[in-house]
C-alpha cells in the first residue's frame, strides 16, 4: 500500500470511495429502527425508491450484492439444478462457489463476447433431459465485470426476456453496475432492469455508497429473500445509518457516472498511446483491462508511485474510475501509468 501523503489515484476499484460530507450528514441524522423487524423507516424509503426506480413492487436492503445475488439464486432455483449465466459472470467467478454451497446448483456457461450473450446461445443452454440437471435460472451481468465493464444493449436484453418467458424460466439481472449501464445507454434506469423478474443493484460500487446492495422483485418474493437473508446473516438491525448514505449516492451519484465514463475512455487512450494493450471496444462504462507483461511487478511499482491499481493475472492489469477521481488525479495517473 503506498503511503496516503503520496496518493494520486486509487483505481482499484469503485468499491474504495469515502462517503461524502452530505452522506455523513445524513447517516447522523437518519431515523433507525431494527430492520429486521421491517421497523427501520430510513431502511424502508431506500427499499422503495430502489425498487420504483427499477419498475419493481418491493426491495430488500442487504450488505453486499453477493448477498442479493445469492439470494435471488435460493429464490428462483431448487437443488440440482443449473443457473444459465455468461462466461466470466461475477455469480461465478467472484462469489465464492456460494450457488452451490447454499443453493446447490452450479452454472451453465453460454458464450458472451464483450459481455453479450446471444438469446440464441441462451436458448440453446436450456436443460430438459432427465439425464441432465435441468435449467432452473437465467443470470445476466450488466454491465459485465469480466468483460470490462460492457454493457448489454436493450434488444439483447429483450430477446433473452423472451426465450425466459416462451420456456417458462426466471431472470435474474447481477446489476452490480446497472447504473453506469443506463447511463451509457441514456435511457432511464427502468428500461434496462423492468425486464428482470429479481435485480440486485450495489449502491457501494459507481454510485459511491459506503455499503449496501438492494434485491429488488415482487413483494412475495422479498418475503422469502428475508428469511433466506436472515440465514446468511444479513439482518442488520438499525442499517438505517447505512442506508441514509445509500439514498444519498442513489439520488446524487447517477449524474457523475457520465463523467467516470469520460475520463475512462481518456486514461484507454493514454494507455494506448503508451504501448499497452486495451481493446477500446470493451471500454463502454468505468472499467479498464490492459495487457501488461509482468503485471504484478508493474501493479506494484505503480502503487508505490501513488496510483493503485489491480494485477488480475499475470498479465492483465485492471483500472476502475469512480467519482473521487476528478480530472486532476486523472492526469497524475497518466503521467504515472505512461512514464
Amino acid at each position: 500500500m503506498t503511503d496516503p501523503a503520496r496518493l494520486i489515484a486509487d483505481l482499484r476499484s469503485d468499491t474504495v470511495t469515502t462517503p461524502t460530507p452530505a452522506m455523513r450528514e445524513a447517516m447522523a441524522q437518519a431515523p433507525v429502527g431494527d430492520d429486521v423487524y421491517g421497523e427501520d423507516p430510513t431502511v424502508n424509503e431506500l427499499q422503495a425508491e430502489v425498487a420504483r426506480l427499477t419498475g419493481h413492487e418491493a426491495g430488500l436492503f442487504m450488505p453486499s450484492g453477493t448477498m442479493t445475488n445469492q439470494v435471488a439464486i435460493a429464490l428462483h432455483t431448487r437443488r440440482g439444478e443449473e443457473v444459465i449465466c455468461a462466461e466470466g459472470s461475477h455469480i461465478y467467478e467472484w462469489e465464492l462457489g456460494m450457488m452451490a454451497t447454499f443453493s446447490g446448483v452450479v452454472p451453465r456457461f453460454v458464450p458472451a463476447p464483450l459481455g453479450v450473450p446471444a438469446p440464441e446461445d441462451v436458448r440453446a443452454a436450456i436443460r430438459r433431459s432427465i439425464h441432465q440437471s435441468p435449467s432452473g435460472l437465467i443470470s445476466l451481468e450488466n454491465t459485465h465485470n469480466k468483460a470490462g465493464g460492457t454493457v448489454i444493449p436493450l434488444d439483447v436484453l429483450a430477446g433473452i426476456r423472451a426465450v425466459a418467458t416462451e420456456e417458462g424460466l426466471p431472470l435474474h439481472l447481477d446489476g452490480a453496475r446497472v447504473v453506469n449501464a443506463a447511463v451509457a445507454l441514456n435511457v432511464p434506469l427502468r428500461d434496462v432492469t423492468g425486464l428482470f423478474d429479481t435485480v440486485s443493484v450495489c449502491l457501494s460500487k459507481g454510485l459511491g455508497a459506503p455499503v449496501g446492495s438492494v434485491l429488488v422483485g415482487s413483494a412475495a418474493q422479498m418475503r422469502q429473500a428475508h428469511r433466506y437473508r436472515k440465514m446468511m446473516g444479513g439482518g442488520m438491525r438499525q442499517a438505517g445509518v447505512l442506508a441514509a448514505a445509500a439514498l444519498v449516492a442513489l439520488r446524487e451519484g447517477p449524474t457523475r457516472l457520465a463523467e467516470d465514463h469520460r475520463r475512462t475512455r481518456e486514461l484507454a487512450h493514454a494507455l494506448v498511446n503508451a504501448g499497452f494493450d486495451v481493446n477500446l471496444n470493451a471500454v463502454q462504462t468505468n472499467i479498464i483491462y490492459a495487457a501488461v507483461p509482468d503485471a504484478a511487478a508493474h501493479a506494484a511499482r505503480w502503487t508505490e508511485q501513488g496510483v493503485l491499481c489491480n494485477a488480475l493475472g499475470p498479465d492483465s492489469v485492471r483500472f476502475v474510475l469512480h467519482h473521487q477521481v476528478d480530472d486532476e488525479a486523472l492526469a497524475g495517473a497518466i503521467r504515472v501509468l505512461t512514464a
